[in-house]
């Protein structure tokens, strides 16, 4: 098959052993072909405009600009880009975000072996391709009430150890301000305490140690 016909894949990973397996499991397919690489968010807006891919790999985590932001420029400029999200996490925020910046595909870095060139082709189609332990999870929170910004700076300040004096100085808010953002954010997760509501957050992708 010339390279005309095949699907034309741009891979993104801050990880060059990652990039290397993954390029040659797609370069071992006669239908498709890596057409670029880039190790961050900001080189993968730069390779996507120089070959313009049919699908793009994208990891969530990377120096610069990460994965969602990568995504959202690159559909910003091109909103027919077909990106499967690349990613450890399971937690359902960070699927959400990914989808709703227009990811077509969510692809688990465990799973690559056996799933990637599915994946590829599914999303090549028009298909979208998330995985069912990622789907029952934004199901399973998909009606609850989203953690506002003003919420994640204080759960990040929180999972810092930083205690409520703190973090009222540092956001330019009183202390019962903090008291009551807190108090959201315990609700909103479904937490009895600061640990419990860490270890939620943690699980769900809403914070990253």
């Amino acid at each position: 098959m010339g390279s005309a016909q095949r699907i034309r894949v741009l891979v993104v990973d801050d990880h060059p052993l990652m990039i290397a397996g993954i390029t040659g499991e797609i370069n071992a397919q006669p239908d498709m072909i890596v057409v670029g690489q880039a190790t961050d968010g900001e080189d993968a807006l730069t390779q996507y405009r120089v070959h313009r891919p049919d699908v793009t790999i994208m990891d969530i985590r990377m120096p610069k600009a990460n994965g969602l932001d990568a995504i959202a420029a690159i559909r910003g400029e091109f909103p027919r880009a077909r990106i499967v999200v690349l990613t450890t996490a399971t937690g359902d925020v960070q699927a959400l975000r990914a989808l709703k910046e227009g990811a077509a595909g969510y692809l688990l870095k465990n799973l690559v072996r056996k799933e990637l060139v599915e994946t590829i082709r599914a999303i090549h189609a028009g298909l979208r391709k998330i995985p069912p332990e990622v789907a029952q999870q934004l199901a399973e929170h998909v009606s609850e009430e989203e953690i506002s910004a003003r919420e994640m700076d204080v759960l990040r300040m929180v999972a810092q150890g930083k205690a409520n004096k703190v973090i009222a100085s540092e956001l330019n808010i009183t202390e019962h301000t903090v008291k009551n953002h807190v108090k959201s954010i315990l609700s909103k997760l479904g937490a009895n305490d600061r640990t419990g509501a860490m270890v939620i957050a943690l699980r769900r992708g809403y914070i990253e140690m």
